[in-house]
């Protein structure tokens, strides 16, 4: 199906825009979110989505460094300016003039003396947030005044996972108060909904039967995937596969080549239920929320094909499902990097490599496993998230008090 929280294409990073060719400010709170590579510029706008379910009427715009490219534009962020004006009085005026930013949240290092002390001489919070030691503004020299305190200085809050990178701020003569150590900048998860009574059905009626998912599957996928299915029924002769669609429209070519299989499968789009001879239960992935916490194995397919851009795998982490994938992950690499080295996920290449992996997963122990190390990736990646949410509302609402007041 078309999913409403698909990442859609985005331009590569543009030049600067001038002040005539800058599309209008958002009415209503903004939130200017700068970002240094492609793991913060994904996390922030997940954290732009949250935000928005909280309050409605915020808008979320992102800047980037040059030569930052990204090739899908997360849900919650509203506008991609590209990259920021040069770092001149005139410039950044242009620049705050027009946006007029609530919040600033840079995250990572190339700080800009110019930008940052027209933020605060204009009232604007800015958090600096995930920044590392090595990205910290350098004193250029033991003879000449240290600057960094100044500009840190400007920042009303500094979140960082260093403790080289804190020791390094307290020696610049930064209040501790102002600084805090946490938990690295990553994309978390927002968990897909599902209806409990359909849990405890699908649950009641699956009993003990062994069940894999294969989700945001492409049409190009689907080859591989049922030839893995056909491998392991071999062995796993009560095997379901779960077969969910990434695009509602591939759904009567799926039906067709499922015809041709030669397995038993129900169409749980159309209202068919399953049976215990059910081999294949065609969906879409409208319904992930349900599969993911019903199979303990999720292929995330959207990654077998070259030229595909992936899938988040947190979803399939936090809600207990070992992940097998393939090589092409697109910007996703770093997520899918943590949970392979946390022991969560698998990379697999064709109907063979894929097969031997569901049949090795079958055991629930194994399973299980990969579930906990998943589910400690997401953990930690959603503290930081979490410690943000609060910290941004504090703000916002604090400034709506003082513009009530004034």
């Amino acid at each position: 199906m078309d999913q409403p929280n698909a990442a859609s294409r985005a331009k590569p990073w543009r030049k600067p825009l001038t002040a005539d060719a800058r599309p209008p400010r958002p009415t209503g709170e903004l939130i200017w979110a700068h970002v240094t590579n492609t793991e913060r510029f994904l996390a922030l706008g997940d954290l732009g989505q949250r935000l928005k379910t909280m309050r409605p009427d915020l808008s979320l715009i992102v800047t980037c460094e040059p030569g930052l490219a990204c090739t899908s534009k997360p849900e919650g962020y509203d506008l991609i300016i590209g990259e920021l004006p040069a770092d001149q009085p005139a410039d950044v005026r242009s620049f705050l003039n027009h946006w007029c930013p609530d919040i600033c949240l840079w995250a990572g290092g190339n700080l800009r003396p110019v930008l940052m002390r027209a933020c605060g001489e204009r009232g604007i919070n800015s958090l600096l947030i995930d920044i590392e030691a090595g990205e910290l503004p350098a004193r250029k020299s033991r003879w000449l005044p240290d600057k960094s305190r100044k500009l840190l200085d400007k920042f009303s809050g500094i979140m960082t996972p260093s403790s080289a990178a804190i020791a390094q701020m307290r020696r610049s003569g930064i209040a501790p108060t102002k600084v805090s150590l946490t938990s690295r900048l990553r994309l978390s998860s927002t968990l897909p909904a599902y209806h409990e009574d359909e849990l405890s059905r699908m649950r009641e009626k699956l009993g003990s039967r062994q069940v894999w998912l294969s989700a945001h599957t492409r049409p190009g996928e689907i080859e591989t995937v049922f030839g893995a299915h056909r491998n392991a029924l071999r062995l796993l002769h009560r095997l379901l596969l779960v077969l969910s669609v990434e695009q509602y429209s591939d759904l009567e070519a799926v039906r067709d080549m499922l015809h041709d299989t030669g397995l038993r499968w129900a169409d749980w789009e159309a209202g068919e239920d399953l049976d215990d001879n059910t081999q294949v239960l065609l969906t879409c992935d409208e319904d992930l929320g349900l599969w993911y916490r019903v199979a303990p194995v999720s292929l995330l397919a959207g990654t077998l094909e070259k030229d595909k851009s992936g899938h988040n795998p947190m979803d399939a982490a936090a809600l207990g499902s070992a992940i097998l994938h393939g090589p092409h992950i697109g910007p996703h690499a770093p997520l899918y990097d943590r949970l392979t080295k946390a022991g969560a996920a698998l990379e697999v290449q064709g109907k063979d490599e894929l097969a031997v992996q569901i049949i090795q997963l079958s055991a629930p122990d194994k399973a299980a496993e990969m579930a906990v190390a998943g589910w400690q990736v997401v953990t930690e990646s959603a503290k930081l998230t979490d410690l943000l949410l609060d910290k941004i509302q504090d703000m916002l609402d604090l400034r709506e008090v003082r513009h009530a007041t004034t």
